[in-house]
């Protein structure tokens, strides 16, 4: 057996014991991504075979966090795709000024930065406090730091300039504060949200939503968890709700796509339909 084939069995074995001990569900995620994190993973903890892991993290909580920020992408930016936000303001936010309350839901929200973002938008709209935000992540480390909202300063130009392009009415440093080498974004950007855990994989609805975000987390699932997502969203989405997708990513294909109609599919802007054709 060759030693590649000898790393997959070990691979399986580690998810398995992730799914069976903690209930942590990896196993549709794609497995080329998968490897590296975890062949990434080992080279950093200086283990010899992957197999390794399995002891640490069945008996170390504090290990198992650490995998688990390395098994899920934490990459991420303020106004990331400035278009898309574009799209949000002018084809969305129309429609949410028609409800008196609004609940949108930032799914794999990472380290905060996209919820952040989301969040100044709707406050220069008059909408924020219309709202709640349920930011949710499988990856506690992230959603910690997405608490914090303190971010290194070092990009603060580029993505100030994401911020006037995605539609921002002011300047985006009316938001922060900076010192050093950090930006503290204003706490009350976050009175309205709700972060949390949740597992795309394995957990359920929790609430009816009028907008969901999920961007650039589904193409590192492989085409089943990707349905699996996507009925879980359009059983949480509100008949006439809107759904936004990342860039590399799309409604096609998939088993809802004839439940949602497009708003912008540049923009990855979808809206589901009032009445299933199944129905």
């Amino acid at each position: 057996m060759t030693p590649e084939a000898i790393e997959k069995i070990e691979v399986e074995l580690l998810l398995e014991a992730l799914r069976r001990r903690f209930g942590y569900d990896f196993g549709h995620y794609a497995p080329d991504f998968l490897h590296r994190r975890v062949l990434d993973c080992l080279s950093q903890c200086r283990l010899t075979h992957i197999s390794d892991i399995i002891p640490r993290v069945l008996h170390d909580r504090l290990f198992l966090e650490q995998l688990i920020s390395k098994l899920t992408v934490t990459t991420t930016a303020l106004f990331r795709d400035p278009a898309a936000y574009a799209a949000l303001i002018k084809q969305v936010f129309p429609m949410l000024e028609t409800y008196p309350f609004f609940n949108i839901w930032h799914a794999g929200c990472s380290t905060g930065e996209e919820v952040y973002s989301l969040a100044i938008l709707l406050e220069e709209a008059g909408l924020y406090d219309r709202c709640r935000i349920y930011a949710t992540d499988i990856n506690n480390a992230a959603l910690e730091r997405a608490r914090e909202g303190v971010y290194p300063s070092g990009h603060l130009e580029d993505f100030g300039n994401n911020y006037l392009q995605a539609g921002g009415r002011y300047q985006l440093c009316n938001w922060f504060h900076a010192r050093y080498d950090l930006a503290r974004f204003d706490p009350q950007l976050t009175r309205n949200v709700l972060f949390s855990n949740h597992n795309l994989a394995t957990d359920g609805v929790f609430a009816e939503t009028h907008l969901i975000l999920c961007r650039n987390v589904l193409i590192y699932f492989d085409h089943t968890l990707q349905n699996r997502v996507l009925e879980l969203f359009h059983e949480s989405l509100d008949h006439g709700g809107f759904l936004i997708l990342g860039a590399q990513e799309t409604l096609r294909f998939s088993s809802v796509h004839d439940r949602f109609l497009p708003v912008n599919e540049k923009e990855r802007l979808w809206r589901k339909r009032h009445r299933d054709p199944k129905a």
